[in-house]
């Protein structure tokens, strides 16, 4: 699934970071008041980071949209993805294959992506009864945390992975900046949760009798039956859950459990896991795999994801269903959005968040992938570091055949179309995420290789933030202040009132007055309304962004007609942050935005408070329709409160909904309907709506759905039985094909280590650290941080610190005698981690040496 940071605005302002890659996902391509990318030291002096290193110029176009004229997706089996390539029946495989696939990619002669952002994980169920009165081992968090010794995480790596994963014990990314941040950290919990399946046994059995288990000739009896665990397996990803999946069955019969193994594609897996009730007992153990949308320059907001039912993914029941302790939630949700007042707060916080992770393993991770997208030779595209191709916002507008314009690209996936489409609470699986992506236009574009973000439709923006907060910037579009408060005036907005249909102001909210940590300030071009087109034809308007903001609250409010259950708790969260916005003009278009949370880097502060939604982009007018039918009961957006009333889950591209929309659309058109007409009625006039519906209706003629949004390709023809789609190119948009042409090849940095490989017991000892790209030194002025970690032979962490700088490329670590003295005779080991600047994947390695008197 998709993982996508944090979703501040419920899905208004999408924050990125992953996809149910196997899952499901949220797209990333708003940076919300309260994400908290990156580690970017303290309001000091801005880093200059070096633009985009840029191809050859290409010769200039005047397309428009998309470089292709067609995009058709369809279904391919991973195993035959590299053999489809071949013989032409698919352009490109874009959904990453496991390093094992790597060898017969290069064999094949195809160009492919390389990307960090896919992983993979035990998720389990953790209702604490079923109702068919079996046994639930993993309702207890000590059985959970113990499978963390079961499972031995360098074995999978190996056999599963060619070794070409790395081991992964956390939520964050081994290979994302947080990772290097917290490395002595999370090389001591990775120490302590080391594989042992004698620990992991002696825990389980404990808890198992606890329960009221009994060890009958070596299998676990509950009632009289055996203890059956509920495996999901999925067999349709990259090949390599079926092993996993096969493994940790094979341990958990080991120890006396009987294991059902259930193998099953997404579709098939997906009512089970995400949609059903936890306390059915459907199900025990699901084999999940996330992928990241961006580099997550800060993974603070990945506990609340994961762990809580404040997650973006609060519409599952299952996300529901967890309980983390207190200290936990608290953690997640401070973290989430950066409630510390310097770096120091937050890394304590962090550390600890950690900790509390494994002991409450509401998850279990396994491996951080590699990962590989093969594609023709005649295909171009950029990717990204961390989401490759199919889970990049950028991948559609740079897809292209070489040197041509035009053309029909034939994409392959391992699924498509495995749940219901609709932006507010639709499907959030990577394979329809990465169709979505085409179709969707954003405030500002993430740079792939940084994980920070350029104006998209926004044109430059300010950021003010609170002195002391350590916040910095890095690109020149946006501005940071800092003052000594941030007073929030009288007028913005800061709640809604779902029973008057009206905005609370934060003079009512708040008599004694407001303030805030943030202050975003967002400029529009003045040519907005005239440039940007939906895909229906309807002009890009300012009543599609408010209804935006009116669809934050209102379906979370108990007094709305709307009212949503599972959106409640999100909403919580986001009220525990959000201060108010205000219109300050809408021709051109400037909006102020308040928070208390923020994020390290000036440029994720900004919130454009463009109308993309948790699960896709969208005007007014398809949402009007849609609330129509939930408001009289034949739809629901979420799947949780569609089960709940036993109606159909709104979808925008297929089945029964289709008909439920059109007869709102004919009934919207007919009145010129105007939803929350209290407060868009300011913005839209009924000819206006009348118009928007007309066009609606032309567009549902001509393509047989509602997916209507203003990127650079739109939703031509959906067919879900076949599961394919094809996507055209839009004529219509805003910007030229070559916009985005302007990336090279990402400048990760190579590390090298030499020195003694022996050290003398009490004597100063010293390593040179090489620092190179592409054969070149790697300047100093692009590297943020070059770490050192020792270990002595009994691999604990004896010292931390920085390497020092002595020319470009070049790095010492210099050992004192008092620092080896610690050590005993026997081999020990310095670990470096390198954080560039121009790319936020940090580089590490080791280096070997042995102490002796």
């Amino acid at each position: 699934m998709l993982r996508n940071r944090l979703m501040t605005v419920l899905g208004l302002i999408l924050v990125a970071s992953m996809v149910l890659a196997a899952c499901g996902t949220p797209a990333a391509t708003e940076a919300p008041a309260a994400e908290a990318p990156a580690a970017t030291e303290a309001p000091a002096e801005p880093t200059a980071v070096p633009e985009p290193t840029a191809e050859p110029t290409p010769v200039p176009t005047t397309r428009k949209g998309g470089w292709l004229d067609e995009i058709v997706f369809s279904v391919v089996d991973a195993d035959a993805a590299v053999t489809q390539i071949q013989a032409q029946a698919i352009d490109i495989y874009a959904s990453g294959l496991s390093s094992a696939d790597l060898p017969a990619i290069k064999d094949a002669g195809l160009k492919y992506s390389s990307q960090n952002g896919l992983y993979y994980e035990l998720t389990f169920n953790p209702a604490s009864e079923f109702a068919t009165g079996a046994l639930n081992p993993f309702s207890s968090a000590k059985v959970r945390e113990a499978m963390n010794w079961l499972i031995d995480r360098e074995y999978i790596n190996q056999e599963v992975y060619a070794g070409g994963g790395l081991a992964k014990f956390f939520t964050i990314t081994t290979q994302f900046p947080d990772y290097a941040d917290q490395a002595e950290v999370v090389r001591g919990l990775e120490a302590k949760y080391a594989y042992d399946t004698e620990k992991a046994k002696a825990a389980i059995d404990a808890e198992m009798l606890a329960m009221g288990a009994e060890l009958v000739d070596g299998k676990w009896n509950y009632n009289g039956a055996p203890v059956t665990l509920i495996f999901l397996i999925r067999n349709d990803s990259d090949g390599t859950r079926v092993p996993i999946g096969d493994y940790v069955a094979n341990q958990l019969e080991s120890i006396g459990f009987t294991v059902d193994r259930q193998y099953k594609t997404s579709s098939e897996a997906s009512p089970l896991w995400v949609l059903g009730d936890p306390a059915d007992g459907a199900w025990h153990i699901y084999t999940g795999a996330w992928s990241a949308t961006v580099i997550d320059r800060d993974q603070g907001d990945n506990f609340q994801f994961f762990d809580t039912p404040s997650s973006a993914y609060g519409f599952s029941p299952l996300w529901q269903a967890y309980t983390p302790s207190e200290e936990y939630a608290k953690l997640a949700d401070d973290l989430a959005y950066n409630r510390f007042q310097n770096l120091e707060e937050r890394k304590a916080a962090f550390s600890r968040a950690l900790e509390l992770s494994l002991e409450e393993s509401w998850h279990v991770w396994l491996i951080d992938g590699k990962n590989f997208a093969p594609y023709s030779e005649n295909v171009e595209v950029t990717y990204d570091l961390a989401a490759g191709i199919d889970g990049a916002q950028i991948a559609a507008y740079t897809l292209r055949f070489a040197g041509q314009e035009g053309g029909q690209m034939k994409w392959g996936q391992p699924d498509l179309l495995v749940d219901p489409w609709n932006p507010i609470a639709g499907s959030n699986w990577a394979f329809d995420a990465s169709a979505q992506r085409g179709t969707t236009g954003a405030g500002v574009m993430y740079d792939p290789h940084t994980g920070l973000v350029n104006p998209l439709r926004i044109e430059r923006a300010e950021v003010t933030v609170t002195e002391g907060l350590p916040v910095g910037k890095t690109l020149e579009w946006v501005d940071l202040a800092f003052e000594a408060e941030i007073a929030v005036p009288a007028e913005a907005y800061a709640d809604w009132d779902a029973v008057n249909q009206k905005w609370v102001t934060v003079g009512e909210k708040f008599p004694e007055g407001a303030t805030a940590q943030v202050k975003s300030v967002v400029y529009y071009p003045a040519d907005l309304y005239e440039t940007v087109k939906w895909h229906d034809g309807s002009n890009f308007s300012f009543a599609d962004m408010m209804l935006g903001m009116v669809m934050t609250f209102d379906p979370a409010k108990p007094e709305s007609k709307l009212y949503d259950e599972s959106r409640a708790s999100n909403l919580d969260s986001f009220l525990s942050v959000f201060k108010g916005f205000k219109v300050v003009s809408v021709e051109p278009l400037v909006i102020e935005y308040y928070s208390d949370g923020y994020s390290l880097d000036a440029e994720l502060n900004v919130s454009t408070m463009w109308p993309q939604y948790g699960y896709g982009e969208a005007p007014w007018h398809t949402i009007a329709i849609a609330n129509l039918a939930e408001e009289n009961g034949e739809l629901a957006y979420s799947a949780d409160k569609a089960d709940a009333a036993e109606i159909e889950w709104t979808s925008f591209i297929g089945g029964p909904s289709l008909e439920i929309l059109a007869k709102y659309l004919d009934q919207a058109e007919a009145e010129a309907y105007i939803p929350y007409a209290s407060v868009l009625g300011e913005y839209v006039t009924a000819e206006e709506a009348a118009a928007r519906y007309a066009n609606l209706k032309a567009f549902y003629g001509e393509h047989s759905h509602f997916w209507v949004s203003s990127g650079p390709y739109l939703l031509d023809k959906v067919f879900t039985t076949e599961k394919s789609l094809t996507l055209k190119n839009f004529a219509d948009y805003a910007d030229l094909a070559d916009r985005w042409a302007v990336y090279g090849e990402p400048k990760i940095a190579e590390v090298e280590v030499d020195g003694s490989a022996n050290v003398t017991i009490g004597g100063e000892a010293s390593f040179d650290v090489f620092v190179t790209f592409g054969g070149e030194a790697y300047p100093q002025a692009d590297i943020k941080t070059v770490k050192y970690i020792l270990y002595n032979a009994k691999n604990e962490i004896v010292a931390v610190g920085e390497a020092e700088a002595v020319a470009d490329g070049q790095y010492v670590v210099n050992l004192t005698s008092e620092m080896t003295k610690a050590f005993e005779a026997g081999a020990n080991k310095l670990e470096i981690a390198v954080v560039p600047f121009p790319v936020s994947i940090p580089t590490f390695t080791t280096f070997d040496f042995v102490t002796a008197p």
